[in-house]
């Protein structure tokens, strides 16, 4: 058998209860309203881990930009390294980038 306790509460809120609980008893009422308030705080909680913030988004950005930067550089030391000397204009393009990656990255840290 449950422990039972006794709680006061204004005369306001109980007649708000008995209005409310239809055929629930007191005691099942308010443990059902105090059920799904939880319910709904733990739900809102894992809403807003579901998405990323400003900054985060930012970092994540940033670190893409940095991973492709580092990947283009690689990959034309690499090509360099081999002694084959490029040239097409595809050398060039992936040349012209990696500068605009570069330079893109120095006016955010500026900002």
């Amino acid at each position: 058998m449950p422990d039972k306790r006794m709680l006061i509460v204004d005369a306001e809120v109980v007649r708000k209860v008995d209005e409310n609980r239809g055929d629930l008893s007191c005691s099942e009422f308010l443990t059902y309203l105090i059920d799904g308030r939880l319910e709904e705080d733990t739900v809102k909680q894992n809403v807003n881990q579901n998405y990323v913030s400003k900054e985060e988004f930012a970092q994540l950005e940033q670190g893409i930009k940095e991973l492709l930067r580092n990947f283009l550089e690689f990959f034309l030391s690499y090509g360099l390294e081999l002694g084959k000397q490029p040239q097409d204009e595809t050398f060039k393009d992936l040349s012209q980038k990696l500068q605009a990656l570069g330079n893109s990255d120095n006016r955010a840290e500026k900002l």
